[in-house]
């Protein structure tokens, strides 16, 4: 019963994305096809064949040894603030953890160990693999598929930087398919960040995260396509490898560690002020009567908004209000805040299956805050298609969202 609902979410999902279309009469059926197909071999792949399996659990052993190289860097700087020896004793577990000081500067080490990978050709050889496999199954164009494969492992901004020379050139529909990829997926600056977060929670965590990126690539397209129907136009970017800005290994490290600082100060500061906002937003629903028994609260109303759209991808309808609180967060604020929902519900409160369920549907930007980000990238790179960038802005939060959605359904048919 539960693998029938996930499928009828997985086909809704499709049938919402083609009812809000710009032209519905362009949608043709191969496309639907062969987006939904490579979805699901992808996850039929990455989820069920033994040896991807074998790969998670290294993946999990590298996240822990990330961890405790970055907590070495931590306690040297920050001291038992970073997670060094404590001068006292705690009161009770995890008293000492200070998520600013022990779990925030993994994004500096991912931000220099990707560009590390980029100097060393490892990362655009990945990226030109899964660029062709996008470009031959779902016929778009290098350039997209380019973009859309970054995105996998880089940011939002970063990953339309590789194809930078092309961007003046996109069609308006391949524009929005590069803005959905970058809403229905996480940088891999943040993938480990994540991982740690929900560890306790989900087992190897880190791979199904990665996996919920490589998943939701093909359904960001799909997605795109029905929303925004494209022409006959496509846009090449032949063999086009990347040119590194580093000169050396150290120039490389230098400046993904300068790069990170950014993205550091940025999810901080932007953690503050919407916990902030979330806190504010309470305490004026305070004052209005108790609904059930209960004070209404933000995270409530989100729970009861999206409940249905997770009953859709397979959540038991007694766990949906609790799923669609953490998906309306996620929606409204960012998959930050809502990662560290998940890993902080109560024992009971969701199903190991809803669990890993919600980790896919999770796996991506679509919020207002990266809406921001991805403009201000986007608009600095074309300056002049800002007009045509802010007016897809919106309608790439409900595309990238209706993606990791369909992720998550997938990912309910197959468990």
């Amino acid at each position: 019963m539960e693998i029938l609902q996930s499928v009828f979410g997985l086909l809704a999902l499709t049938a919402f994305a083609w009812a809000i279309s710009e032209d519905r009469g362009k949608n043709p059926l191969k496309a639907v096809a062969a987006g939904l197909g490579l979805q699901i071999v992808l996850a039929l792949i990455l989820l069920k064949v033994p040896l991807f399996k074998d790969v998670f659990m290294v993946l999990g052993d590298g996240v822990n040894a990330l961890q405790d190289a970055t907590l070495a860097g931590t306690s040297f700087v920050f001291g038992f603030l970073g997670g060094g020896k404590l001068p006292f004793d705690e009161k009770f577990p995890g008293a000492s953890f200070v998520l600013a000081f022990r779990a925030l500067p993994l994004i500096l080490v991912m931000s220099a160990l990707s560009a590390l990978l980029f100097y060393w050709r490892v990362l655009p050889v990945i990226v030109r693999g899964f660029a062709r496999v996008l470009e031959r199954t779902l016929d778009v164009g290098g350039a997209v598929g380019v973009s859309a494969a970054a995105n996998v492992f880089v940011g939002m901004v970063e990953a339309p930087l590789l194809v930078r020379p092309y961007l003046k050139r996109l069609s308006r529909a391949e524009m929005f398919m590069v803005m959905t990829c970058g809403m229905a997926t996480v940088a891999g600056t943040v993938m480990a960040l994540y991982a740690t977060f929900i560890s306790a929670v989900v087992p190897d965590a880190i791979g199904h995260i990665l996996s919920a990126s490589i998943i939701s690539a093909p359904a960001a397209i799909l997605i795109a396509r029905l929303m925004v129907p494209e022409g006959a136009e496509k846009t090449e970017a032949g063999d086009m490898d990347p040119p590194s800005e580093a000169s050396s290994t150290m120039e490389a490290v230098t400046r993904g560690t300068v790069d990170g600082i950014a993205l550091l100060i940025n999810v901080t500061a932007l953690l503050i002020v919407l916990v902030a906002l979330v806190s504010l937003a309470n305490m004026v629903l305070g004052l209005f009567p108790d609904v059930g028994g209960e004070a209404l609260t933000f995270q409530r109303i989100l729970g009861v908004v999206m409940s249905p759209v997770v009953w859709l991808i397979g959540i038991p309808w007694a766990e949906a209000t609790t799923a669609g609180g953490l998906m309306g967060t996620k929606t409204i604020l960012n998959e930050f805040l809502a990662y560290l929902e998940l890993a902080a519900l109560p024992d009971g409160a969701l199903t190991d299956r809803s669990r890993l369920i919600m980790t896919y549907a999770l796996c991506g930007f679509a919020n207002f805050g990266s809406l921001g980000i991805m403009i201000g990238g986007l608009t600095s790179m074309v300056p002049e298609r800002r007009t045509e960038i802010v007016g897809l802005g919106l309608k790439s939060i409900v595309s990238g969202t209706i993606a990791t959605l369909m992720t998550g359904a997938v990912v309910g048919i197959l468990i």
